[in-house]
Parts: C-alpha cells; structure tokens; sequence
C-alpha cells in the first residue's frame, strides 16, 4: 500500500543533515568535540548539576550504571515485567538475576505497594521504567530504596521530557537515570543513549567502562598538542562510546525537543477527545503541574469491544494504519519463562495490560490529515465491531 502510515518515523530537518555534514568534513568520526558538546547541552538541559554521559544505546547505559553499583553474581535487582527485555538483560549480563514486580493496571508503571515484599537479603536496586512517558509513582519508591539501602537507576527510555512533581526525570533523588535516543524515540541519534547522574563516583566508573577501560579518553590523546600516547587500561571496560555523528544529530534533536513534547502533548489531547465515546480506556494523564513526554499513545480495548486487540490491529493494517504492542511482559517470553520457572498468571495485571494493549501511531512527523486517518480508522474498526455485535444480538432475539 503506497500510503501506509507507519507506527514510528524519526522527525528529521535540514539542521541535523547540517550538523552531521559539518562533523564528516571536521573529521571526527568517531568520540570528539560533538559528543562532549552533546554531553554539556544534555546535562544544562535537565539540570539539577547532574553531569552527562553519552553511550550508544540506553541498554549500554543500564549495564554500566548497574556495573558501577557494583551488582554481581548472586545479586537482585527488581524490576518491572512490562518493559523491553534489555531492562532485564542488563542485570543478567552482570550475572544478577532480575526479580520482576507486577505494574500499576492504571499507568502500566510498576506497582509501589508490590516492591516491599520482593525485597530479599540478595536486593541491591530497583530499575523503575517510565511507561510511555507518564513518570512511575517515584516517592514511594524512592522512600523504599532508602530505607533498605538500595541503589536506583530510571529507565527512562520514554521519558524525555518528563516531570514528577514538578521535577524533570533525571534531577530526582535518585543514583542515575538512562535514556534512549533510538529512532522512535522522543529525540533521536538514530542509536545512542544518555546517563546521568549527581554522583562521582558512578559519573567517573561509567566513563572508564565505556571505553575498554582505559583511563583517557581518544579525543584527548589525539588533540594533545604535547605528546600524550600513553594510556593505562584499569578494568575490562566495554565499547559503548557515542560517536560525533550521532551526537550531531542529538545536539539539533535536543533544541527542539521542548517543541516535540509540546506537538505530543497536542495529538494526545486530540486523540482523547475523538476517542473518548469508544469501548477503549484512554491512557492515564499526568498529575498537575507535571509533564507527560507521550513517547506512546496506548490505548486498551475495554470489556465491552467484541474485537480482540490482535484483531484490532490486523484491521487497521488492511485500512493502511501501522499500529504495535508495548509490551509482551518479559515473563511471557521463553528465555524468561525457562530462566526463572514463570507463568503468564505470575504476573496479573502486566498479563492483563498486555492482551488488550495497543499503541497507536503518534510522532511529531505525522501531519493533522495522517492523525485524522488513524482517528477514523480506529472509529470505523470499532464501528464495525459495534454494528457487527447488534447484528448477533437482533438475529439471537428473532429465534
């Protein structure tokens, strides 16, 4: 179909294609000027003097965090099952074992009141995920964590920017925050993420380990105007750096994610009031005086719709409409369920959340026509599902 709408397009402009040129003719490819340029404008941008790392993917940031907690062999880390599998994957990576909490059934966020009682003498942090872009319930969290020594890191993926009491994601009390600049999500690098964190240590140990280890950058060795070759490896780092063409595409994307935030923030409010009469629960808003980064608009097919979402989807596909699933619970994929003994009913609400949930498209690319044709798309589906259910109805009421 030549006018298929897709779910996701990274939003692209002139400014980003100059950036990444001028980085090519500058001849740094690779880690350089733009990637600590990037690294200042992010970290002035959350503030809170928190200082930023830059790495090349948001699943690179969670494993160095959590390496420099120094989480290992026979650790806990609990986190959420409704959330992409490289949450877990980190902690697995270190050789930890996740421990998985049900989420909220209302925000899909992970559920405060069901961490206490997961904790065991083998916890040493929680990784909250920020759903969608609405912030996870932090206060009680973060009260939790500190009352039994435990360390934090927000996967926060889907929330920039994002705000919980007022506060933006990745100035909370809080040890670190991860974010993703992959291509859907609310700015991008094509590929790249972003730690930050108040603290020295964990800021100086991410920056050795991202790096093979080694106690100097590349950049500064090659910009020396005095000899300065030598270098020492004190650990066995990773390769994790973020190279300056990405960052030229994040320095232009982070200009303009304000105005992005903005434009979701306008495509919810409209998809809420078009789709409000349908047999689907709407996503949860934020609270006063905080900010939803809407990275996704999920809604979920209520009791009443006679359609299942699988079906839904199918449907809006053959009218041109891209739409997808975020997520399917960690505990329903096979490595997860034969790791850890898990079934679908271990985890209620995240099973529940799941066979009904589906994202609708929405990105700063999409034009007033494309949100349009989703809208009616979504209310013809429905529609038909309606007409079909009185058609069964008044054929069972004539026998």
């Amino acid at each position: 179909m030549n006018n298929f709408l897709p779910f996701a397009l990274p939003d692209i402009g002139e400014e980003e294609i100059a950036e990444v040129v001028d980085s090519l003719r500058s001849g740094w490819l690779t880690t350089g000027p733009k990637t600590q340029r990037f690294e200042r404008e992010f970290a002035a941008f959350i503030g809170g003097g928190v200082q930023a790392l830059a790495v090349n993917s948001a699943t690179a940031g969670l494993h160095l965090v959590l390496e420099a907690f120094g989480i290992g062999p026979g650790d806990e880390v609990i986190t959420t099952p409704y959330t992409f599998t490289a949450t877990a994957g980190v902690i697995r990576h270190l050789g930890a074992d996740p421990v998985f909490v049900d989420i909220d059934p209302r925000t899909f966020n992970l559920d405060p009141e069901k961490i206490e009682r997961a904790i065991t003498s083998r916890t040493k942090a929680i990784i909250p995920v920020h759903f969608a872009g609405l912030s996870c319930e932090m206060e009680p969290i973060i009260e939790i964590a500190r009352r039994h020594g435990l360390k934090i890191v927000e996967d926060a993926a889907h929330a920039l920017p994002t705000a919980y009491q007022g506060q933006l994601i990745g100035t909370l009390d809080t040890d670190a925050t991860v974010f993703s600049f992959y291509a859907t999500k609310t700015i991008t690098t094509g590929e790249g993420g972003m730690i930050v964190t108040r603290d020295e240590a964990i800021a100086e140990r991410c920056r050795v380990m991202r790096l093979h280890g080694i106690s100097r950058d590349a950049f500064d060795r090659y910009t020396s105007t005095k000899p300065s070759w030598h270098y020492e490896v004190i650990a066995p780092g990773f390769k994790y750096n973020l190279t300056d063409i990405a960052s030229s595409i994040g320095l232009q994307q982070l200009k303009k994610a304000w105005n992005f935030q903005q434009r979701r923030q306008e495509m919810a409010e409209r998809y809420n009031a078009e789709l409000r009469d349908l047999p689907i629960i709407l996503p949860p808003q934020s609270q006063d005086g905080d900010i939803h980064a809407w990275h996704l608009y999920a809604i979920r097919l209520d009791d009443s719709a006679r359609i299942s979402r699988d079906e839904f989807i199918q449907q809006m596909s053959g009218r041109g409409i891209g739409c997808s699933v975020h997520f399917i619970p960690l505990h329903l994929h096979p490595y997860w369920q034969k790791a850890y003994d898990l079934h679908p009913n271990d985890f209620p609400m995240a099973w529940l959340a799941y066979e009904r949930a589906v994202s609708l498209p929405s990105y700063t690319k999409m034009s007033d026509a494309d949100q349009t044709r989703v809208i009616e798309a979504v209310k013809d589906v429905l529609a038909g599902d309606e007409a079909e259910s009185e058609e069964m109805e008044l054929a069972a009421s004539s026998h």
